[in-house]
């Protein structure tokens, strides 16, 4: 009976430090209590790696923009545990939390969708095919840019009532949005464009864990015909 006692004990302390190593080692949650009183924000997975050929450690760079005044900060690289990476894994480049007037949006989306049909930040245009399009007023460029690019290099697309229509609905749903054409999270064009640098080390992270393990398995093979060389001359 104590030796159940202590291993039920062992268990419930373990399973209370894996909860707090969770809580702890969410950044996004921290950032929300640290913004509780600022009135609209936007938090960006700016980036993000994995690290280590055996055993892995995963971290998180952020963007932070806060209220109308567009100001941003990108914070320094954050560990994150395995679980948080993973679950964020297809978001690179997206808002994973936006706070307007109109509340807090949880649901991953392209940063910037938050403040189309504001009339604050800009207004909804016509184009020569009689389509509604959003256009952000000159001082709120950076949301624009957020969203298509600085410069004329990525291929700026408007943003039609239509793909405002289907953002809404995915947020109120509690899903994520990806773009029109799925442009956006980790595995769309528009970021595979914009942030080369996870790509190549992703790339070259894979490559060195592939070259450690066919390193590991001929090691392996070599002790193997070894063992067996002396084993067959051992019974001569």
């Amino acid at each position: 009976m104590k030796r159940i006692i202590c291993t039920l004990i062992i268990a419930f302390i373990v399973i209370g430090l894996l909860f707090v190593g969770c809580k702890k080692d969410n950044p996004v949650q921290k950032f929300m209590r640290e913004l509780k009183d600022v009135p609209e924000y936007t938090i960006i997975l700016d980036d993000m790696k994995e690290e280590g050929i055996f055993f892995s450690d995963y971290y998180h760079k952020y963007k932070i923009i806060q209220d109308t005044t567009a100001a941003e900060r990108t914070t320094d690289w954050i560990k994150v545990n395995k679980r948080f990476y993973q679950q964020n894994h297809n978001f690179l480049g997206m808002a994973l939390v936006s706070k307007t007037k109109d509340g807090v949006n949880r649901s991953p989306a392209p940063p910037g969708y938050q403040y189309i049909g504001d009339p604050r930040y800009g207004q909804w245009r016509t184009d020569s095919r009689g389509n509604s399009f959003w256009e952000f007023y000159g001082k709120y460029a950076l949301f624009r840019d957020l969203l298509f690019g600085a410069g004329s290099l990525m291929g700026r697309r408007n943003v039609y009532r239509s793909d405002y229509d289907d953002f809404r609905r995915y947020s109120t749903n509690g899903r994520p949005y990806y773009g029109p054409g799925k442009e956006y999270g980790t595995t769309g064009s528009f970021t595979q464009k914009s942030k080369p640098s996870f790509f190549e080390r992703r790339k070259t992270l894979m490559n060195q864990r592939r070259s450690a393990f066919e390193s590991k398995a001929r090691s392996r093979v070599g002790r193997s015909r070894s063992s067996s060389s002396r084993s067959s001359g051992f019974g001569k």
